[in-house]
């Protein structure tokens, strides 16, 4: 039996559905000049939306179910005006109304898939830099003989997790989704970051170490690429960005294990380190025993041509059956719109198509720089030499660890605001308000060098600034960079374009790893720290002209907003946003108000409309977005 093969494959419901049979001209997916935002379904007369349903459910052997997606795909059709769909029960009618009112409503199976997974980001947030493991092994820095060579051995075998993640892990994970699934490669991942760590802590030798924690980052790459990415698939649009953050929080939980454990272990003598690095299998393990209890993202399966499992799935990550049927259709309706700028690729085309074809280009430069940005923030920096730092304070061991600690404390706790934040004040908002903040706290931990040593004011405002900038990271470019990354690309290119900036977020972490403690001896603290708060100044800039926002949209939805041309989308934030910022917030103008950017069609049903021709619209003024 022949493999049923995804529309961007071959012509399954060809165009003839869409456009043939009623719809109007649909936006152009490489080029929305015009900056509409277009619901798929959008003026498609009703009785032709039903004809078409039954046509799609027959082709998909999912006929048992045609009056349940005829009612999903009128309610995908006009989301707003699901009150007069009369075809709906009340049972239905109510689980819609929760869908706004009660938003966090959600099964069971949805919650237990996202966080199930998001824990194995502990894993990647528990292997930082180990201060203990150089002695061991004969290669510590203070060594008289040759301390260059053995800084360089460190860095390198400290950064080990992020090199191979950044040249083999995440681009494994096209393929592995291919062949495996998300389930499927998400548990291959684990168990690597599994058996890897175990043997970290029984090495040897420094090159023992070294090898296996390339083992640890062929998993943490293919891991970082791939959970994101499933958790933006199983979410609703309202809280996906909530949903998918919890990768980011347990990130900065298995951050603050890691020095936990380093207090923990402070006083057991030469096995700390390796206690240290092999307590990093214990968020693993719930991973490897528990994925495949997790439903598969439905959209693999669509991508797939496997629809009645893809609505098996959505029948556990949705309330009722007839969301699941909602979703499924206008799901489908998209990705043919997709398939049509996309057509056929390949592995290796599909990465050059990253850069060549212009919808998938815009995502790739706005997740390219949310990702890099991470970077030039200087978090990582301060997560992986934190106790020098503080050592360089004037601190002893045990107070550096401690203040440490209160840094992964802090990183932690701060998180979990944006997951109320992300979805509401936005990626593209909290970013754009917490660089500034991260720029200058940093900058006063610097200059606070200058006060006198012997001050007891020296080491607590350096830890209260240090503090003060992990409490601005954690709700804006902690979370951002991996959800954002997760939901731009269109499902043609999502794996490969979800590993391409995962890669670039875990190379230039281990450019930071290494070359950090040359930075600091050429710069010293305060130069360093001044280094990196102009590369929050550049970030900033990066990110208010090259990232749209994204909050509040299906997946599929996304495509017309990166349809947009990037020259249209700067020369927006340049002749719009920035003077209107100027007038409301510097002049304070009460009545300046902001042309929106982005115009998001709904349609009426036959009921509605005849009730009333004209939509209301509302302006959403902090991003330019008009809802209508």
């Amino acid at each position: 039996m022949s493999r049923r093969k995804h529309p961007a494959e071959r012509d399954l419901l060809p165009s003839r559905f869409l456009t043939e049979r009623g719809r109007r001209q649909s936006v152009n997916l490489n080029n929305n000049v015009t900056a509409r935002i277009e619901n798929p379904l959008a003026g498609i007369p009703r009785h032709t939306l039903l004809h078409n349903v039954e046509e799609f459910a027959r082709d998909v052997n999912l006929s048992e179910h045609i009056p349940l997606l005829q009612r999903g795909a009128l309610v995908a059709q006009n989301p707003a005006g699901f009150e007069h769909v009369s075809e709906l029960e009340e049972g239905e009618r109510e689980a819609l109304r929760n869908e706004v009112l009660h938003k966090w409503r959600q099964p069971k199976a949805l919650y237990a898939t996202v966080i199930l997974c998001s824990i194995g980001a502990a894993v990647q947030g528990s292997n930082g830099a180990n201060l203990s493991w150089p002695d061991a092994f004969g290669v510590p820095d203070e060594d008289p003989t040759d301390p260059a060579i053995n800084a360089w051995i460190v860095g390198i075998v400290n950064s080990a997790p992020y090199i191979a993640s950044a040249l083999i892990g995440c681009w494994l994970s096209d393929p592995a989704n291919y062949y495996l699934g998300r389930r499927g490669t998400i548990f291959i991942s684990a168990v690597f970051c599994l058996l890897s760590v175990i043997g970290s802590a029984c090495s040897q030798s420094w090159p023992q170490l070294f090898v296996t924690r390339l083992l640890l980052g062929i998993g943490m790459g293919c891991k970082a690429s791939t959970v994101p990415i499933y958790s933006a698939e199983n979410a609703p649009a309202s809280i996906r960005g909530a949903l998918v953050m919890c990768w980011q929080m347990w990130t900065a939980f298995g951050i603050f294990l890691g020095f936990s454990a380093n207090l923990a272990v402070y006083n057991t003598g030469a096995i700390s380190w390796r206690l240290q690095l092999g307590s990093a299998f214990i968020p693993a393990v719930p991973l490897v025993l528990g994925v495949y209890f997790c439903p598969e993202s439905p959209r693999w399966y669509i991508k797939k041509g496997r629809y009645a499992d893809a609505f098996k799935s959505l029948c556990r990550l949705r309330n009722t059956p007839l969301q699941a049927a909602r979703d499924l259709y206008y799901i489908h309706a998209q990705l043919i719109e997709e398939a049509e700028i996309i057509g056929q690729s390949n592995y290796v085309t599909r990465f050059i198509e990253l850069f060549t074809i212009p919808r998938v280009r815009r995502a790739t430069l706005a997740s390219w720089t949310v990702m890099i940005a991470q970077q030039m923030c200087g978090i990582n920096i301060v997560a992986f030499y934190s106790s020098t730092i503080f050592v360089l304070s004037g601190a002893d061991a045990f107070h550096a660890l401690l203040a440490s600690w209160g840094f992964g404390a802090v990183n932690f706790a701060f998180a979990w605001p944006a997951i109320w934040t992300i979805d509401t004040f936005g990626r593209r908002n909290l970013l754009l308000f917490t660089f500034p903040q991260m720029a200058w706290t940093l900058l006063a931990a610097g200059f606070c060098y200058f006060i006198p040593s012997e001050s007891t004011a020296h080491l607590g405002m350096i830890a209260f600034f240090v503090f003060l900038f992990a409490a601005f990271y954690s709700p804006g470019e902690g979370p951002v960079p991996f959800t954002y990354s997760a939901e731009v690309f269109p499902l043609s290119h999502r794996e490969v374009g979800m590993g391409w900036a995962v890669a670039t977020c875990l190379f230039y972490a281990a450019i930071l790893s290494i070359t950090f403690p040359a930075l600091l001896k050429a710069f010293g603290v305060t130069g360093a720290f001044g280094f990196y708060a102009g590369l929050n100044v550049i970030a900033l800039v990066m990110i208010f002209l090259f990232v749209p926002e994204t909050k509040q949209r299906t997946l599929e939805e996304l495509d017309y907003v990166f349809a947009v041309p990037t020259s249209t989308h700067v020369h927006y934030q340049i002749t719009k946003t920035l003077p209107y910022w100027f007038k409301r917030y510097l002049c304070f103008q009460k009545s300046a108000t902001l042309e929106p950017l982005y115009h998001f069609d709904t349609v009426e049903d036959e009921a509605s409309s005849s009730r009333n021709s004209e939509t209301e619209k509302s302006v959403l003024p902090d991003t330019g977005v008009v809802t209508t």
